[in-house]
């Protein structure tokens, strides 16, 4: 089942191309595949669909670069998308049910009531509900194919997740854990004399016994004057160098010198640790499972595609479209 970020960009996706799809273009024929062509119209709209999902998802360079991987394959995908629909139509897939799991868990993540309140919202935003559903049902016939033709062929032999587990020990290591009560005194809010006043201050109540919690309450210039000190729970490598440096050499209970980071100052203490260890067989089954699965299912995903290919008919007439549109 798709979490709720997932269907906003799954809705997003579908309204686009609803959209895309009623406007009048030019039809020229990039691609046929079986009894059915592919439009450079088509890849234009898709071309827009990519963009505005991947827009939703990255920003800056890092949009530029997705995007420019994604649109070099686009027609690629459309051929295999397109094949994928055929196979699952000649197969008469039943997905009603499928259907209606779908719908209804997206009106449940948006807090939709009805259908009719769905049907008024994607009205709103300029998308039929008709042609929404039908395109739904296409992208659930897909899965369902992939199911039928891969999914269910996948056989994870405990014997294999036992030698996995000799073999890559290293994977399930988890690192040391620590958590940690702290003092910020920021160098952006007070001068250099003053903070070393508050330094002295606090070291001075600290050596008479009084609590760091209440301390932090008084003196803090970070979150932790409300949290009472605490700063979190923190794994080897999620810390700030010089922080983690100091921690590592603590035992439960002490506290670290005043340790200088780039805008303030920080007083540590270790409240809890827990050392580094090798998670058991059964806690580290699943994540076992889930790489195995995903190494067969790619494999024999490439494999039922080429299959598929070798028993289509696929002409491209223009390999790179939208180099010239």
């Amino acid at each position: 089942m798709m979490n709720k970020r997932m269907i906003l960009l799954f809705l997003l996706m579908l309204s686009v191309s609803v959209l895309l799809y009623s406007q009048e273009v030019i039809e020229e024929i990039v691609a046929i595949v079986n009894d059915e062509i592919i439009t450079l119209s088509q890849v234009k709209e898709q071309d827009e669909v990519l963009r505005l999902m991947l827009r939703a998802q990255y920003q800056g360079e890092e949009f530029q670069k997705q995007y420019a991987l994604r649109r070099r394959g686009l027609l690629d995908e459309m051929i295999t998308q397109r094949l994928l629909l055929q196979e699952a139509k000649k197969q008469d897939l039943n997905i009603d049910e499928q259907m209606k799991l779908y719908i209804e868990n997206i009106k449940k993540e948006n807090n939709i009531d009805s259908d009719a309140e769905l049907i008024r919202l994607m009205r709103e935003q300029g998308t039929d509900f008709e042609e929404w559903k039908k395109m739904l049902r296409e992208n659930i016939m897909k899965e369902g194919i992939i199911v039928t033709e891969v999914n269910r062929n996948i056989v994870l032999d405990d014997s294999e997740i036992v030698s996995y587990y000799k073999l890559h020990p290293e994977e399930f290591i988890e690192p040391p854990e620590y958590k940690l009560k702290a003092i910020y005194l920021s160098a952006e809010l007070i001068g250099e004399e003053e903070i070393e006043a508050k330094k002295r201050e606090i070291d001075s109540k600290i050596a008479s016994g009084e609590d760091l919690a209440a301390l932090a309450s008084e003196y803090s210039d970070g979150p932790e004057k409300e949290s009472q000190g605490d700063l979190g729970t923190f794994k080897k490598g999620e810390l700030e160098k010089t922080l983690e440096q100091a921690v590592e050499k603590l035992k439960v209970g002490e506290m670290t010198p005043w340790l200088k980071i780039r805008n303030g100052w920080y007083l540590l203490k270790l409240e809890e640790k827990k050392e580094e260890r090798l998670k058991p067989f059964e806690e580290a089954r699943k994540e076992m499972e889930q790489k195995l699965f995903t190494e067969k299912y790619q494999k024999k995903f490439v494999e039922f595609l080429k299959r598929l290919k070798e028993k289509s008919y696929i002409k491209i007439l223009k390999p790179n479209p939208l180099d010239f549109s």
